[in-house]
């Protein structure tokens, strides 16, 4: 990673610690945050860089990575005099690691392959915590040469990176990951009912269930705060609905219904209504509950 330069555009809960491992590994690193304050804050805290617009953190950057929250976030910081693309030099490679629809992710393979450079869609998955453990799981589209490119830098905050396939490939991959995370608090929402209604302790139901068929990181981690009604944490349901709008929208491109994640997804609207959007997604055991 020594000699490689790198701007990071988004310092939120997970861009934030991604940058600072990125720092830790060796690379030169340029951050830009829509609040500026917090990039400076970034910068002191990681010895690394603070840019006023992307296309000045882009500037003459081996890779450029995006982590921010959604499609229109995304086109804000890539596109127009100030974005990332006027600021890369050919050759240059951008790593987009914001959940956003997969006809983004081909509109800025397309957008990238027209200017020189390259473009990787890489959305990531384990929250807040394996950002800042750097042990997320990244799914990315694009081509393999370039994949294996930018392979070093995802490493540096990823236990798990995997090319799916062209690009795009990547964003559909995550809208899968998203789609099993809602179907597992669902049924985790119904097995902690019962289990109440049965009188059996949850942490003991935690240690024997997560080692059996039934395990997930979603019942190893969230079983027990949602018996506990703790939910100011996590994922928020803000963003979950977001990302399954986007599997559902998807899915129905494809002829495909997916009734359980619209289910689930209509559960977070309401809690929404009920100024929950920015509690843990785990908190569907409230609206399951009634």
């Amino acid at each position: 990673m020594e000699n490689i330069k790198i701007a990071f555009i988004g310092l939120g809960v997970m861009g934030y610690p991604m940058a600072g491992h990125l720092s830790k590994s060796g690379g030169s690193i340029t951050v830009y945050n829509r609040t500026y304050e917090k990039a400076e804050r970034w910068a002191n805290e990681f010895s690394g860089h603070a840019a006023k617009t992307p296309a000045e953190a882009a500037a003459g950057a081996d890779f450029v990575c995006v982590c921010v929250g959604n499609d229109n976030d995304v086109r804000s910081v890539i596109y127009g005099s100030d974005g990332v693309l006027a600021g890369m030099s050919a050759g240059a490679v951008l790593i987009d690691h914001t959940t956003t629809s997969a006809l983004l992710a081909e509109e800025l393979a397309r957008a990238c392959e027209e200017q020189g450079v390259h473009f990787i869609d890489a959305p990531v998955s384990g929250g807040q915590a394996g950002a800042e453990n750097g042990v997320l799981t990244v799914m990315c589209g694009g081509e393999e040469e370039i994949f294996n490119q930018a392979l070093p830098v995802v490493d540096c905050y990823a236990k798990q990176v995997q090319l799916m396939g062209s690009a795009g490939q990547g964003q559909r991959c995550k809208m899968v990951n998203q789609v099993c995370i809602a179907g597992v608090l669902n049924g985790l929402s119904e097995a902690l009912l019962l289990a109440e209604k049965a009188d059996l302790n949850i942490s003991k139901v935690v240690d024997t269930l997560k080692h059996g068929a039934a395990g997930s990181w979603q019942m190893a981690n969230r079983l027990e705060t949602m018996a506990k009604g703790e939910f100011d944490f996590g994922f928020a349901v803000d963003w979950m609905r977001k990302d399954l709008s986007i599997c559902i929208e998807q899915a129905r491109a494809y002829g495909v219904e997916l009734k359980m994640a619209q289910d689930v997804d209509q559960h977070y609207a309401a809690l929404q209504q009920q100024g929950l959007g920015r509690m843990d997604t785990s908190v569907l055991v409230k609206a399951i509950a009634g």
